[in-house]
């Protein structure tokens, strides 16, 4: 059977995920508050409705990607959204990063509406979407997923159901939690350089080549050494992933001090006029308390008697 599929959501990641899908062959309709932004989808052959109720009413299954918590249920539970056009078996397929708790509610909200409503996070950047090999992540109905899975592999390499409602939230947060925290390392590890008196450009040449390497290392540590801020993922959005890994480990009752470091670190980011910059800015937050503490102690010893 062939499912009618729609997409909400087409930015940056949305638009190549909705594009794989249409390319694969699946119908599509499509939604969003700019008509520009959907005609790269209706070129492909997708069929743009006016609104989330009205694309509902004609698909089967919904997959969307806004920004945060609010967005999401705005989306489905706001007025023209997609809960007043479903039909009962709808699946909606949310591959946005929000709480864990608001995935929980949104999920038994549908439920009593006959729609199940799968958390699907992605990790993979703009890459990974425009190549197709994201990492998945999923909660919600094992049934449901089932249904849908066939139709993750066309936008995702690794494709998991990591448990019931809320696990994917909580794997994604798990997986911010690792980034924030690789960032505010290699922030602090370029800045030593530096303030060593040593070429961050070769020391970032080791750490590649030993065991400090990662992909954050790769796709940030050059703009950190070249001061390039350029948005790939903007900081706003590390630092929204911030404040739900501090939520969900409030709600586990655990300590996540790095994680609470780093999150000060995007606040101050985010206080500079960063929040539209690449998240390797969270080196100028480093960069500029070495200044300050090197201020401080000018004053200290300008000041001694």
């Amino acid at each position: 059977m062939t499912l009618t599929l729609g997409f909400i959501g087409l930015g940056v990641m949305g638009r190549p995920m909705a594009l794989n899908l249409v390319r694969a062959g699946h119908p599509m309709h499509v939604y969003a508050r700019r008509a520009s932004t959907v005609t790269p989808l209706v070129e492909q052959g997708a069929v743009a409705c006016d609104s989330p109720a009205g694309l509902a009413a004609r698909c089967d299954v919904i997959f969307t990607m806004v920004t945060a918590g609010p967005d999401v249920e705005a989306v489905a539970l706001g007025v023209d959204g997609i809960a007043e056009g479903a039909r009962r078996g709808l699946i909606v397929v949310d591959h946005s990063t929000i709480p864990p708790a608001a995935a929980r509610r949104l999920a038994s909200i549908l439920a009593e509406r006959g729609v199940d409503f799968l958390d699907a996070p992605v990790s993979g950047g703009e890459t990974g979407a425009i190549n197709g090999t994201l990492s998945i992540m999923i909660g919600g109905c094992e049934s449901a997923f089932r249904r849908i899975e066939p139709l993750l592999s066309c936008v995702g390499k690794t494709v998991l159901r990591i448990g019931e409602s809320g696990a994917g939230q909580v794997a994604k947060a798990a997986n911010q939690l690792a980034i924030v925290l690789t960032l505010q390392g290699l922030a602090e590890a370029l800045t030593l350089a530096r303030a060593s008196g040593v070429d961050p450009a070769k020391v970032l040449g080791a750490l590649r080549g030993g065991a400090a390497a990662s992909r954050i290392l790769d796709a940030m540590g050059s703009k950190m050494v070249t001061h390039d801020y350029r948005p790939g993922v903007e900081a706003r959005l590390h630092h929204k992933d911030a404040q739900i890994v501090l939520e969900c480990a409030a709600a586990a009752g655990l300590a996540v001090p790095g994680a609470a470091v780093a999150a000060q670190t995007f606040n101050a980011l985010m206080a500079r006029g960063g929040a539209r910059q690449d998240s390797s800015a969270v080196v100028t937050v480093v960069e500029a308390m070495r200044a300050r503490e090197n201020q401080c102690a000018w004053l200290s010893l300008c000041s001694y008697d």
